[in-house]
């Protein structure tokens, strides 16, 4: 591009200077063959002049006289009637500019000069114009290859910030070049790595939250599958099995609720269910992990509420508190659920050391935990939960208090 500039450039400056060049050498031409001309003539109209007063005052004419009186390297021939012709200077051989001249006594003058000189004239005007065009054309050079520089450096940039996008580094580099077209070709490409960033951010996330949140009902569902392999009871393996296939379907719902969150957050498929249904599912199904581990779960509370969100996320966002209580915490652990306001909530209770001083609020924070684990968990059902309009809350430290606040299920009006 540098060269194709550079040479664009000369083009525009060589055009520019054969047009006005080949004007200027024309007009100057003509107007120094004009002034010799002039010039000559002029000095025609003077001598006659002079040898007129001489004649008239009764004065001799004289080569002596005449010869003061005309530029050196021209020739002069002065005819005055009865006399013989005087001639001053040498007579130019070659091509020569003449002028004659006749007075009002019957002289004449005739007065002639090389046009060599005039040629020699025309070429130092010449050697200047070709000078001048010259200087005007190293200038060109000069100012074509600091712009090239100048517009190919930024080129140059951006093609490297373009195979930095596509070699996966997705960092916008925020570099401006006082070029509107190439600053707005950074912009594009600022916004474009900017989405890529977020893109593959989501992308990390999503892998990131469903191997966590898979690994809790895939838990679960081992275990009832453990259940049904040490049993010969029937009735058992049936009850089982059913419970299993209710798993099966919740995880199912995990997977959806996870790629929905990842493409639009805002897209909640929140409805109308049964709280207590929801809560007595959960107690269900981790009711053989807590009795392996010597330990119980319980529910009290108030019954019959009912919410709105998406049961699968609820029962998620349960499971996960549950299993967090069950990993992390100690003694029995209660669901209580309760009515504040136009909420529902559901809280998770254990006997464990609860959440450390330092960590406080942070504990919903991605990568936070005190307990050496992945710190995706309560970050990803508290993300569960707002995507329904609710909330998800450590009331209490320790002992621990998770709250999950939902949306109560408006009551028909009576009439």
């Amino acid at each position: 591009m540098r060269r194709r500039l550079i040479n664009s450039t000369l083009a525009v400056v060589l055009v520019v200077i054969a047009v006005f060049g080949v004007s200027l050498v024309i007009v100057e031409t003509r107007t120094i063959q004009a002034g010799a001309q002039e010039s000559v003539e002029s000095e025609a109209i003077r001598l006659v002049g002079i040898v007129e007063s001489r004649l008239g005052s009764g004065e001799k004419v004289t080569p002596d006289i005449l010869s003061e009186q005309i530029t050196a390297k021209r020739y002069a021939k002065i005819k005055v009637p009865g006399k013989a012709p005087i001639e001053i200077g040498k007579r130019p051989s070659g091509d020569v500019i003449q002028s004659e001249v006749r007075g009002d006594r019957g002289e004449s003058v005739t007065v002639q000069a090389s046009r060599s000189m005039v040629s020699a004239e025309i070429g130092r005007t010449l050697l200047v114009i070709l000078a001048v065009a010259l200087l005007a054309i190293i200038a060109a050079v000069i100012l074509a290859v600091r712009q090239g520089r100048r517009l190919t450096a930024p080129l140059t940039d951006l093609a490297e910030t373009a195979e930095r996008l596509g070699s996966g580094d997705p960092r916008p580099r925020h570099r401006r070049y006082g070029v509107q077209e190439l600053d707005r070709v950074a912009d594009v490409l600022d916004a474009s790595a900017e989405r890529i960033a977020r893109m593959l951010t989501a992308e990390r996330r999503l892998a990131a939250d469903a191997s966590h949140q898979l690994r809790t009902p895939l838990t679960a569902l081992s275990m009832r599958l453990e259940e049904i392999t040490v049993t010969d009871d029937p009735d058992t393996v049936k009850e089982e099995a059913t419970i299993a296939l209710a798993q099966v379907e919740r995880l199912t719902d995990v997977v959806q609720r996870l790629l929905t969150n990842s493409r639009d957050p805002r897209s909640g498929s929140a409805v109308a269910f049964d709280l207590d249904e929801v809560v007595k599912q959960q107690i269900e199904e981790w009711r053989p992990a807590y009795r392996s581990a010597g330990r119980a779960i319980v529910r009290s509370g108030k019954k019959g509420l009912r919410a709105v969100g998406t049961p699968g996320a609820v029962a998620q966002v349960l499971a996960t508190l549950i299993e967090n209580s069950l990993m992390h915490g100690d003694g029995t652990v209660a669901l209580r659920t309760r009515v504040t306001g136009n909420q529902a909530v559901v809280e998770v209770i254990d006997a464990g050391p609860g959440v450390p001083p330092d960590l406080g609020s942070r504990v919903f924070e991605r990568t936070v935990s005190g307990r050496n684990s992945t710190g995706l968990g309560l970050a990803v059902a508290r993300d569960l939960a707002e995507a329904d309009g609710g909330r998800l809350e450590l009331l209490q430290p320790h002992p621990p208090v998770f709250a999950l606040f939902l949306a109560r299920e408006a009551e028909p009006v009576e009439e």
